[in-house]
């Protein structure tokens, strides 16, 4: 047996502590839960100091290591995917955990992958456990990441853990594959008519205009339009005024762009959700990450409040994430689960129902886990309809374009020709 300091909150809404004898972490959560204590934090008493010192440790490493990166490149999504499905396939052949890391180590090709393996193997055969050596790798190895190789180790459920990860790494190595492959043609549409809309109005509209003996005044207004702007590109194209120009308002891209990853990415991930299409993709995406990771986490025996700090950060929006912080601080006022996710009004009735009757049946995870596949069919119809609408509505944009400086072109000539007639 093992004894566990707990804080918790019973059933009057109370904050209480004390310590629990009990074979592993979920069995102390279980035995509280029996009790009416909703657990909010546990850690093994006979490894408590350690532990603080081990995480202060990792700190300082992380923070003398910014980015874990070798002169191979870098580790990739897809690098951490293949180790981690190589990593748990050893675990379920029955070999030791070094021997599985000197494996992965030994057949890694990437210098980069190999690197970082080989300083795992010596962090854990020096004395320290798999997710402290993992957390000095922030790079590399996510909160959840490392939560859920913490939650292996401590309850001797590591092949299972490592089996869901990889399961949750392989999803999100989809949907980054599926967005990439929708912005891919858009993106090539938008260049290239950006390019052939630029070499049109600053070098071949004014070689046409220029061959008609016509007052400006007296042109129509979308030709004056249009011969104002080959102006304005020729002059930022072809003059040093215009190369200055054009610089500062590449640094004002870049200064924004600074911007929205530090202050204002608060603001842009708001605005991001209010867009059509490309908002219910973002929020189906999160919903399933939402349901497959907290449902991971409480399977392997973490308490709600600290599989939610982990769930808040892979749901890639800080909105949604500022709901998660919200509905901790209730759930720590003794408020359910459900209650919260259902007055953000971000989260859909089916998961709040799903949320509600597995803390009723005590089933949370199970229910949860079983739901994400739900959840990540429905972001995988989104993200569907976002690749068949997003591509077709640039192409509307770039036509209606060229279709102006078509029209814009003609104009003259047909009322020169009307003029010449009458």
């Amino acid at each position: 047996m093992t004894q566990f300091h707990y804080k918790a909150i019973d059933k009057q809404g109370a904050s209480v502590t004390g310590n629990i004898d009990a074979v592993d972490q979920r069995g102390a959560v279980a035995m509280l839960s029996d009790q009416g204590r909703f657990v909010t934090e546990m850690s093994e008493m006979s490894s408590q100091t350690h532990t603080s010192v081990l995480q202060t440790e990792t700190k300082s490493i992380s923070a003398s290591s910014p980015s874990w990166t070798f002169g191979g490149g870098h580790v990739s999504s897809k690098d951490l995917v293949a180790m981690t499905s190589q990593f748990c396939t050893a675990l379920r052949a029955g070999l030791p955990l070094m021997k599985c890391l000197e494996l992965l180590r030994d057949q890694q090709k990437k210098p980069a992958s190999r690197d970082m393996l080989d300083d795992l193997v010596q962090t854990v055969s020096s004395g320290q456990s798999l997710s402290d050596a993992m957390a000095a790798h922030p790079k590399v190895f996510s909160p959840l990441y490392v939560s859920m190789i913490r939650v292996g180790e401590a309850g001797g459920i590591l092949e299972q853990t490592t089996l869901q990860l990889a399961q949750i790494l392989k999803r999100d190595d989809k949907v980054r594959a599926n967005m990439t492959s929708a912005m891919a043609y858009p993106a090539f549409v938008l260049c290239l008519g950006i390019v052939s809309v630029a070499i049109i109005v600053t070098w071949i509209l004014p070689n046409v205009m220029s061959n008609m003996d016509v007052d400006a005044a007296m042109l129509p207004w979308p030709t004056q339009v249009l011969m104002a702007s080959s102006t304005l590109s020729k002059g930022l194209l072809t003059t040093p005024y215009g190369w200055i120009g054009l610089g500062a308002v590449g640094g004002l891209i870049f200064w924004v762009a600074r911007w929205i990853k530090r202050e204002g990415r608060m603001q842009w991930d708001a605005f991001r959700l209010k867009i059509p299409i490309l908002g219910h993709v973002l929020r189906s995406i999160a919903v399933g990450r939402f349901a497959r990771t907290l449902g991971a986490l409480t399977q392997g025996g973490v308490t709600i409040l600290e599989a939610l700090k982990v769930v808040r950060d892979t749901l890639g929006n800080e909105v949604l994430g500022a709901q998660i912080d919200h509905v901790s601080e209730e759930v720590k006022r003794g408020e359910s689960l459900a209650t919260p996710l259902d007055a953000c009004g971000y989260f859909p009735p089916l998961l709040v129902q799903v949320v509600a009757v597995g803390e009723q049946t005590g089933t949370l995870d199970e229910l949860l886990l079983n739901a994400a596949e739900t959840f990540d069919e429905e972001a995988d119809a989104a993200i569907s309809r976002f690749m068949a609408v997003f591509p077709a509505a640039l192409i509307l944009i770039m036509g209606v374009v060229v279709g102006f400086i078509i029209i814009a072109t003609l104009l003259p000539m047909v009322t020169l020709q009307l003029g010449s007639i009458g």
